[in-house]
């Protein structure tokens, strides 16, 4: 594979990386007409096919149905149903694109999940959301409280047909510990769009995995912030991509109090003709949040010709007294040397080929700490490899 890298460490107090536009400067809106009609040049959508969008990004796409929510939760927890009023709502983040301010607008009434204060779930919860149908088009609104002390997992699964665009929101209250598994398994004329937002309280810890395998256009934007010190957030990603699936990644950890920590890792296969996925990680360290420990990763693994892999790791600085950062990315076909290692062993080839793709991935699935999920998505995975002969 090649690779890419930059590593910053306590020791190198003089060294700043500032890109051409700082992230500091992100516009932010729940206003849609704040934001112009993106046409495809700009550097938040350069690489997204804007007409598979189906009218998300200017406006036509008008609503005509509804996603459904279903759930399976752990007894402890309180689900309900609030109107756009309701003023917990919108408090983990503001809408950074069209898409998220359309999405913010449109949506006319939000599932709220709540962890209650000093609770721990007896069992992981599912939240089931189907999309509104085929040739339909739907927006959502949703929003975790993991209230201070408490302990929660959460799956959030993508499933069904049609148009939809939502804003997800994670409040992690001080001290508590929460696991949220987004899924994006939807059926091959699904287009997602999703800007989901991160916030953590003092000492709060969340794991955030997205997974991501079905849709024609699949876009998910993670936004994690810190309200005080000692936030600890893990950014986790899979993704597999098909013949002629578009699937984007952009994340933004930004960093403005001090002594947090963030770590980001992404993987993903692409496989078939017209094959793209995108991954944009950006990290910004703003002068207030001395003693930060971040560092990003991306892989990805092309595994047929006419797939294409982008991905982009960005790191912006803005002050020395840090403990460290970094970024990594590289994008490669089969490591020839595993192969020939294994097949020296006896292994045949197609076996062989195997086996490294779930090595690539096993990173990623030891981490997830539902079963039931990391079982399906290890049957996802293989139903891939042998859709495509590996």
């Amino acid at each position: 594979m090649s690779v890419t890298e930059n590593n910053v460490s306590e020791a190198m107090r003089e060294g700043v990386v500032i890109p051409a536009t700082s992230r500091a400067e992100r516009f932010t809106s729940h206003d849609v007409e704040a934001f112009e009609v993106p046409g495809g040049r700009e550097e938040n959508w350069r690489f997204t096919p804007m007409k598979r969008l189906r009218g998300l990004h200017d406006g036509s796409a008008t609503a005509s149905g509804s996603a459904t929510v279903d759930h399976d939760a752990a007894p402890e927890l309180k689900i309900e149903q609030a109107g756009r009023d309701d003023e917990r709502l919108g408090v983990a983040g503001v809408p950074s694109d069209r898409i998220a301010a359309q999405a913010y607008s449109s949506f006319t009434e939000a599932t709220v999940i709540t962890v209650p204060k000093e609770t721990k779930a007896s069992k992981p919860s599912t939240i089931k959301i189907t999309g509104p149908g085929e040739g339909k088009v739907a927006y959502g609104h949703l929003q975790v409280r993991a209230e201070q002390f408490s302990e929660a997992v959460i799956v959030l699964d993508h499933v069904g047909s049609g148009t939809y665009a939502d804003n997800v929101e994670f409040v992690i209250g001080d001290s508590a510990n929460v696991t949220v598994v987004s899924v994006q398994d939807w059926a091959d004329d699904a287009v997602h769009v999703s800007e989901q937002h991160l916030k953590l309280g003092r000492d709060a810890t969340l794991k955030h995995i997205v997974i991501t395998l079905g849709g024609d256009l699949v876009r998910v934007s993670p936004t994690a912030t810190f309200a005080d010190k000692g936030g600890d957030v893990e950014m986790l990603g899979l993704y597999f991509a098909d013949e002629g699936q578009h699937q984007e990644h952009r994340l933004f950890v930004d960093h403005a109090v001090p002594n947090c920590k963030s770590r980001v890792m992404y993987k993903g296969a692409l496989q078939g003709d017209g094959a793209h996925t995108v991954w944009v990680g950006d990290v910004l360290i703003r002068a207030a949040a001395e003693a930060t420990d971040t560092y990003e990763l991306n892989r990805n693994l092309v595994l047929t010709p006419g797939a294409r892999a982008d991905s982009i790791p960005n790191l912006e600085i803005e002050t020395g007294e840090i403990e460290g950062a970094g970024h990594a990315s590289a994008t490669g076909r089969f490591d020839d040397e595993q192969l020939f290692y294994l097949q020296s062993r006896g292994i045949g080839e197609d076996a062989a080929r195997r086996l490294v793709v779930r090595g690539f991935f096993h990173e990623i699935l030891v981490k997830i700490g539902v079963p039931e999920v990391r079982e399906r998505l290890e049957a996802a995975i293989e139903a891939e490899l042998e859709a495509v002969g590996v």
